[in-house]
């Protein structure tokens, strides 16, 4: 391969390294030339609980933003076209300069991200890194909406509600347990060792996998934790791929700053929760994700990185 091939195969390997919905990783990347190609694959879209595709599509965005930031972080100077339909996006290498000392903190940012489902400490995040998170969210393309006391109780509601829905879904009980739980050995997935051994105490409950891993949630509570929606002006797949590399930005940030974030999904899979999640934002714009922001206990280290793809399973290189 020449040396833009290897850079831009090289950055499609570092954006393994996006979060996506129950780890299914949906992404596919193709080096064609001077060009890196992003696909959404539908074989791993969670078709009961995100039957348009829009979690899909939001985690590709995710690691579109980790391919563009790696790519920074080696010098490349790029363009990018966002496409309708497939590929998603498109990136094409423009010039070489050498790397920036930034750009290549980011990417070390990005390497140590993960997700984190232990309590938070009462240690409140401060309202500077709230707004420093905001303005990550709007680089990527959405918003950040943090949400008030009232607002966080209404939310707990909310998922006490889509919870109960979903338990009573045999289809997304099934597809759930596809995808939560076990040593994860196929590359995908959430293993035991990210998942709580006992329920954590939260004013919004988290997710109910089904199973118990072996994370010790921590002790406490989560009343310092601050809860988050990103969101946007439009529903639109364009729309869920910007939200994802809004995403991918703003925990940056978060890592940057010492924040942890936990994405709740529940919220958005259902379309009641969603249009109350969207009252809740005035109807000024349209929920992607709900996020939980807070202080990671620093005394324990985090849960191990969750597995990947094998790189031959998402890279390919067309010659």
């Amino acid at each position: 391969m020449t040396a833009v091939q290897d850079a831009l195969a090289a950055a499609a390997d570092a954006a393994r390294r996006a979060p996506s919905v129950h780890n299914t990783q949906p992404w596919r990347w193709v080096v064609r030339g001077d060009t890196l190609e992003l696909y959404a694959v539908p074989e791993r879209q969670l078709t009961e609980q995100d039957p348009d595709g829009r979690l899909m599509t939001l985690s590709c965005g995710a690691a579109l933003h980790h391919a563009l930031v790696a790519l920074a972080a080696s010098g490349w100077k790029v363009s990018v076209s966002r496409l309708v339909g497939e590929p998603l996006a498109v990136i094409r290498a423009v010039s070489h300069a050498p790397a920036d000392p930034y750009d290549m903190h980011r990417l070390q940012l990005l390497q140590v991200r993960r997700t984190d489902r232990r309590v938070v400490t009462d240690e409140p995040v401060e309202p500077a890194v709230l707004e420093a998170l905001a303005a990550g969210a709007r680089r990527g393309g959405a918003r950040l909406h943090v949400l008030n006391r009232d607002q966080v109780l209404q939310l707990a509601v909310m998922i006490e509600h889509s919870g109960e829905a979903q338990r009573h879904d045999a289809r997304m009980q099934a597809e759930t347990a596809r995808w939560a739980g076990g040593s994860r050995a196929s590359g995908t997935g959430i293993p035991d060792s990210a998942l709580p051994a006992e329920t954590p105490l939260t004013t919004v409950a988290e997710r109910d996998f089904g199973v118990a891993g072996s994370l010790a949630a921590g002790e406490g509570h989560d009343s310092a934790a601050n809860y988050a929606i990103i969101y946007g002006d439009g529903d639109e797949r364009s729309d869920w791929l910007a939200a994802g590399e809004a995403l991918g930005e703003l925990w940056l940030v978060a890592t940057g700053r010492g924040t942890a974030v936990l994405p709740l999904s529940s919220p958005v899979e259902l379309d009641f929760t969603r249009l109350a999640l969207r009252r809740m934002l005035g109807d000024v714009g349209w929920p992607y994700l709900v996020l939980r922001l807070g202080i990671a206990d620093p005394e324990h280290a985090g849960p191990p990185h969750t597995p990947r793809l094998p790189a031959s399973e998402v890279i390919s290189v067309s010659t």
